[in-house]
């Protein structure tokens, strides 16, 4: 039987997954023995690679990264057709999927999670929408979809967020500033977004929204709980609406945010859905698409929850 194989993307995290790779795989051998391992180079690597391993029987495919990172593996083994399971080392600057599985952040814990874990088969999202090229497309999601202000948070994080941070930053605490200050520049100059939003099969109702999540986990954002009642395994998806706040009430809101209070508030709803389909309420509006902390590309897009489709080595 092939060894478990490793999918380590050095760039997650700044590029501090490469540099830390040598002491990770140490502490992954001592804890939890042989495997085999494969680096990406580009984006849409992890997939490719997570396909072929498990076309190939390879039973345990572990994502070495971020949030991107692991949701590539889990397309790259759904889209095989086998029944591999997903392993999961945490280094990115996000981390919100390990934290809805409760794996730790240290590479020890987590190498002991994966040999001594339970497999667990969870739901997973898969969606349909356009892409940048405005192209119909396909992909599933392990964590959160979004669309809003949530889009213009993840392109700050991205293009480099917050430059001030020393050097020795501690990855969860840089991850969760990253995030946190994004978002309150962003609040600074985000207008809500008008959305034609259906729940499986209701009326069509039209939103204003800051942002819309689709959550299949509970958290986003770098350790937000946006859906602090999701679960992984009923089967359906939290729709969590953020109302038109303004700047002002995201800025004393987002406390409630982190700790998954927040749904108490009179601007946020929440309901269960099993497909989602969402729009732009105005015609020819470009309203960006989040999966996963990436961004595939743009609305209009239709979400389906398929239960108990992965696999996953957890606590």
């Amino acid at each position: 039987m092939p060894l478990p194989l490793v999918i380590i993307n050095p760039s997650s995290a700044s590029g501090s997954t490469g540099d830390a790779w040598p002491g990770v795989a140490s502490d992954l051998r001592s804890e939890f023995g042989s495997f085999q391992t494969a680096f990406t180079k580009v984006r849409g690597d992890a997939a490719a690679i997570a396909n072929d391993a498990a076309r190939k029987g390879v039973k345990l495919i572990i994502a070495c990264g971020g949030d991107g990172t692991v949701s590539e593996v889990a397309n790259g083994i759904l889209s095989s057709g086998k029944d591999a399971e997903l392993g999961i080392l945490p280094s990115g600057t996000g981390g919100d999927f390990r934290r809805s599985l409760e794996i730790p952040s240290a590479g020890r814990a987590a190498a002991r999670v994966l040999r001594e874990g339970k497999t667990r088969r969870i739901d997973v999202g898969r969606i349909s929408f356009r892409d940048h090229n405005g192209v119909e497309a396909m992909r599933y999601f392990v964590g959160v979809a979004s669309c809003g202000m949530s889009t213009k948070v993840i392109q700050h994080v991205k293009a480099g967020g917050p430059d001030w941070l020393p050097a020795n930053t501690p990855k969860w605490l840089g991850g969760r500033i990253a995030f946190g200050t994004s978002l309150l520049r962003t609040a600074m100059r985000s207008e809500a977004t008008r959305l034609l939003v259906q729940l499986d099969d209701a009326h069509e109702r039209h939103l204003l929204v800051t942002n819309l999540v689709i959550a299949n986990a509970r958290y986003f954002g770098g350790g937000m709980k946006i859906a602090p009642d999701a679960k992984l395994t009923d089967g359906k998806f939290d729709v969590v609406g953020v109302g038109d706040l303004g700047a002002m009430k995201i800025f004393t809101s987002a406390p409630r945010v982190y700790f998954g209070s927040h749904l108490s508030l009179p601007q946020v709803s929440h309901a269960l859905a099993r497909k989602v389909t969402v729009r732009p309420a105005e015609r020819g509006a470009d309203v960006d698409l989040e999966v996963d902390g990436e961004l595939p590309g743009k609305l209009p897009a239709t979400f389906q929850i398929i239960p108990e489709a992965l696999r996953v080595r957890c606590m």
